[in-house]
Order: C-alpha cells, then sequence, then structure tokens
C-alpha cells in the first residue's frame, strides 16, 4: 500500500509541475504573441529550445529595440515644452526648424500608416509629433502670435486628415516621405550653422540630442527587419548622420558657456 501511496502521490506531484509549467508557458505566449514574436518563432525559441535562431532572434530583437524607441519618445521633447512653459518665452528656437521636423514626421507617419507597417516600427513619430506640434504652438504663443498658433493647430489637424484619407494617391504619399531627407537635412543643418555661428549649443538638450541620435541608428536596423522598404530605412540613415552632427557639436562645445553667462560670473 506504500509503495502504491508513493507512486500516486509522485504522479500528482508531476501532474500538477505539467500544469503549472503549462500556466506558464500559455502566459509567456499571451504576453509575446504577436507582440514581439510570430507564433512559430515562439514554437521554435521556447518550445524547441533553439535559442540560437538567427532568424527568430533578429525579429525578438527588432521588435525590443521598436517598442523601447516608442516607448522613449514619450519623454524626448518635454523636457524642451516644460522649460518653454516654465520661462514664457521661446527665445533661442527656430521655427523653421520645427517646423521642418514637423514635416518629415508627419511623412513618416502617413507613408507607415498607408503601407501598414507594423506600429513597433514608426509609432514614435507619432508621439515625436504631438510634442512638435505643441512646441511650434509654444514658439507662436510666447511671440505673441496666439492666433497664428491655434490656426496652425486647426490647418495642420486638416491637412493630417486628407493626407490620411483613402482618397489620398500612393504616389502623393511616397513624395511626402521621399522629401523627409531634405527636410532633416535642412532642419538638422540650421541647428548645426547656428551653434558652429554663436559658438557654442546654447540650451541645446544632451539628453534629447543623445536620444535622437542612438533612436535613429536603432530605427535603420528594425526599419529593415520589420518593414524592408529602402526609402524608410534610407530616410533613418540621413537622419542619424544628421543628428550625430548635433550630437558631435555638442560635444565639441562641451565646456564652452554662453558669453551671457560668462557676463555673469565676471
Amino acid at each position: 500500500m506504500r509503495t502504491v501511496s508513493r507512486w500516486l502521490s509522485g504522479e500528482t506531484g508531476g501532474s500538477k509541475f505539467c500544469n503549472m509549467a503549462a500556466e506558464v508557458d500559455g502566459l509567456l505566449k499571451r504576453v509575446l504573441v504577436p507582440i514581439l514574436l510570430h507564433e512559430k518563432c515562439y514554437d521554435q525559441l521556447f518550445v524547441q529550445w533553439d535559442l540560437l535562431h538567427v532568424p527568430c532572434l533578429k525579429i525578438l530583437l527588432s521588435k525590443v529595440l521598436g517598442l523601447g524607441i516608442v516607448s522613449g519618445s514619450l519623454l524626448v521633447k518635454l523636457p524642451q515644452v516644460f522649460k518653454i512653459v516654465g520661462a514664457k518665452s521661446a527665445e533661442g528656437l527656430s521655427l523653421q526648424s520645427v517646423m521642418l521636423e514637423l514635416v518629415a514626421l508627419t511623412g513618416t507617419i502617413v507613408y507607415s500608416i498607408t503601407n501598414n507597417f507594423p506600429f513597433s516600427s514608426w509609432g514614435e513619430a507619432l508621439f515625436l509629433m504631438l510634442q512638435t506640434i505643441t512646441i511650434c504652438f509654444l514658439i507662436l504663443h510666447y511671440r505673441g502670435q496666439t492666433v497664428k498658433g491655434v490656426a496652425l493647430l486647426a490647418c495642420y489637424a486638416l491637412v493630417l486628415l486628407v493626407l490620411l484619407s483613402p482618397l489620398m494617391p500612393l504616389a502623393v504619399v511616397t513624395l511626402l516621405q521621399a522629401s523627409n531627407v531634405p527636410a532633416v537635412v535642412m532642419g538638422r543643418l540650421l541647428q548645426a550653422a547656428t551653434n558652429y555661428h554663436n559658438g557654442h549649443t546654447g540650451q541645446l538638450s544632451a539628453i534629447t540630442v543623445f536620444l535622437l541620435f542612438g533612436g535613429s541608428l536603432a530605427r535603420i536596423f528594425t526599419s529593415i527587419q520589420e518593414t524592408g522598404d529602402p526609402l524608410m530605412a534610407g530616410t533613418f540613415v540621413v537622419s542619424s548622420l544628421c543628428n550625430g552632427l548635433i550630437a558631435a557639436q555638442l560635444l565639441y562645445y562641451w565646456n564652452v558657456k554662453a558669453p551671457h553667462k560668462e557676463k555673469k560670473e565676471q
């Protein structure tokens, strides 16, 4: 009887362990599929335990990087927004540069939605767009042009609705995305020229600059992996080069103080 009892007890314990393992596997699968992995890749990595399966690892890495970039984009420009509101001034900010960045972000959003790209491959553009249009409004508001700021918000919303309309030709959307390259280059060169002319980077946020640089570099990989679109990848290559220029200037002028700060110290 003792032998039978022990055998039954062992079988019950084994059943519980199997049930727990099945529950954990089910929970893990609900979390990872389809957010981070396709079902085939989940089976490859976590059922067959082929942890060195390169194609599936690339997909997992791309998704993790993409979602990380999207999450980080929620905070990238908020320090700039708070700084403008706190100082009640947008002095030193170029409206033209910010508007060019808004054009580039809009092109990415519209092109990605039209082509049904995964949200993880372009989602940060949406959050950066909201923060950028807010900065545009604040610049106009603190210049005493609040009415123009409100008109800008209304016009932009209307233009965005038209661009996202099913009636919008794909050729126009593609052209808008292609215009991202000159828009990004012109916007960053304006900032670089300002830095060079001033001999310092002023109130440029190091955190924001390096986050944008790192994000654009990571986006080269994720755009190739998730979209396979050369236009998207090319845009992020150019963006990385331009952001790298600003980051290099930030490092070069790291110990250089603005003239008005020096005067205060003397």
